[in-house]
């Protein structure tokens, strides 16, 4: 479990359908609690059952088990395996997702991995080749399925022509600028970007990226404003704000939609588009390391 990260809590309760809402609000989440309790009557996957739990702390681990209804606590992470018939790492630190996903995709155990998969571009491409290999690997930020982002998707012919979106989000492009990029993706059916621009500064990373149809998106994100993920589709007949706010909806589906994969045996999201969205987070890394450098792209790579 990383710092600050509710997933291992809610993403359970939302599966086994149960939580004790004392607990999870006395760590420090009282707005899981808030969406939680809000949901009550939806909680709940019948197909699914979150039934292991591993952390690196013993007592996280059994907090975790007792609010949301484990059975099973892992002295290993490893000992699941053979267990399991799917695990979701829910870590939200990029830099320990290739270590700790490894064993489980090596052992053929499918594998959902929360955003940012990962910002080092030699792990973006063996996870690509185990994905090729016929691994079942999904990982995404859980914007992609807001509902907020389906319906804008059914005003797009009503804007015309879109000329430009600007996206705003709290705190850091490393690892909040995947739900950034995760919605207007899915939004505008995942475009292939050309170029990607840091021209933002500490504490208020801004982001530009240039797709091969001409069409330019600046992404805001601050450390200092208020909690928000938004975005503003501009056209040339009409344009639309989406706000995003109904996180509960979009963790749900993306469970699903994870679920549903392991039955078919196949990632419902395709890996290339994973691909896409990590390696346009990794050229606006990269560009800010070298001054405000415009990062070109092939093909989206």
């Amino acid at each position: 479990m990383s710092p600050g990260n509710a997933h291992p809590y809610s993403w359970s309760a939302i599966i086994n359908g149960q939580f004790d809402e004392k607990i999870i609000t006395a760590i420090g989440f009282p707005a899981v609690s808030d969406y939680l309790r809000a949901n009550q009557d939806t909680l709940g996957i019948p197909s699914a059952k979150v039934t292991h739990v591993w952390t690196q702390d013993r007592n996280i681990s059994e907090s975790i088990a007792k609010a949301t209804g484990i059975e099973h606590i892992a002295v290993e992470m490893t000992d699941m395996i053979g267990q399991i018939d799917a695990v979701i790492l829910s870590r939200d630190d990029p830099e320990n997702h290739f270590q700790m996903a490894w064993p489980f995709i090596e052992a053929g155990v499918p594998i959902f991995i929360d955003k940012p998969l990962t910002v080092d571009r030699e792990e973006l491409a063996r996870f690509a080749e185990a994905s090729d290999a016929g691994n079942l690997i999904m990982s995404c930020s859980s914007m992609r399925y807001a509902h907020e982002c389906r319906t804008a998707k059914t005003a797009l012919e009503n804007l015309g022509k879109i000329e430009l979106i600007t996206a705003v989000g709290k705190k850091d492009w490393v690892k909040y600028g995947v739900h950034l990029l995760e919605e207007i993706f899915s939004v505008l059916d995942d475009p292939i970007p050309e170029s990607v621009q840091y021209v933002g500064r500490h504490g208020k990373d801004i982001v530009v990226i240039t797709f091969t149809d001409g069409l330019q998106v600046s992404l805001h994100l601050s450390m200092d404003i208020s909690s928000t993920f938004q975005f503003s589709i501009f056209g040339r007949n009409d344009w639309q704000l989406v706000d995003i706010r109904n996180s509960y909806s979009m963790f749900k589906e993306n469970i699903i939609e994870f679920i549903r994969s392991i039955e078919e045996k196949k990632s419902r999201l395709p890996f290339e588009k994973t691909y896409t969205i990590m390696n346009t987070l990794i050229a606006g890394i990269e560009s800010s390391q070298r001054n405000g450098a415009l990062i070109k792209l092939q093909n989206g790579r």
